[in-house]
């Protein structure tokens, strides 16, 4: 399965197609690097929380937008061999000065695929979450996961991923950790739900929400889990 290089950042509104062409040229040379998909999704129904939410994650301002985006390598052995480039290169070196929003505040970490089910696509719409799971309750949560998989498949999801926090710095304005005020014994989660649109993804949910098979016991404080609903930009 794959690993993710997941991220979480604050963009002004008003610079969405600069991040846009930002993020295109960006492609060009991640890809060179060793990537096999790159995922950008810019905030669409991102509620505010009562204890956690993805606008306090990235300390965004009135005019920002979160965007939520995903790198996916082969392996860990070539997300590292990958960022060992970028930091090597001048081409991102210069790209870095240009940055159409404020990189401090920008989140990032690797993650192990722990769930992966459906046949994925051409992805309409994506819900993120961000999740602290006991570090304990691994087991647990991949077999939560799995049976919620399944079903979000049956109403119409095209793939299902959770990724295992495995390299997940601490920052010095903000990180994973702080977006989900991660314990000591706890791993953050990162993962996500592809649709094939935002009106499938709407439907879905009330009737997920109805079902029965839906009432898990979590193993984790869903109220720290981060959550909200993105409209995909780039696609590669």
């Amino acid at each position: 399965m794959a690993y993710i290089e997941g991220f979480v950042a604050a963009v002004p509104a008003a610079n969405k197609d600069i991040y846009t062409k930002h993020a295109t040229e960006a492609w060009t040379l991640i890809k060179e690097f060793g990537a096999s998909r790159m995922v950008e999704t810019w905030g669409d129904d991102v509620p505010d929380g009562k204890v956690t939410d993805f606008r306090g994650a990235v300390k965004a301002k009135d005019d920002e937008v979160v965007v939520f985006s995903w790198f996916e390598f082969p392996s860990k052995e070539a997300r590292d061999a990958a960022n060992a480039k970028m930091m090597e290169d001048p081409r991102m070196e210069e790209m870095g000065k240009s940055m159409p929003f404020d990189g401090k505040r920008m989140i990032y970490g690797g993650f192990d695929t722990l769930v992966d089910e459906g046949k994925g696509g051409k992805v309409g719409y994506v819900d993120g979450s961000l999740i602290a799971v006991p570090t304990a309750n691994k087991a647990a949560y991949k077999e939560m996961a799995l049976k919620a998989g399944e079903l979000f498949k049956e109403y119409g999801a095209l793939r299902v991923v959770d990724a295992w926090g495995d390299d997940v710095p601490d920052g010095k304005v903000t990180d994973y950790k702080g977006a989900v005020k991660a314990k000591d014994d706890e791993t953050v989660v990162y993962g996500w739900v592809e649709w094939p649109s935002k009106e499938v993804r709407d439907a879905s949910w009330g009737k997920l929400m109805a079902d029965s098979r839906m009432q898990f016991e979590m193993p984790f404080d869903g109220q720290r889990m981060v959550h909200g609903g993105f409209s995909p930009i780039l696609d590669f």
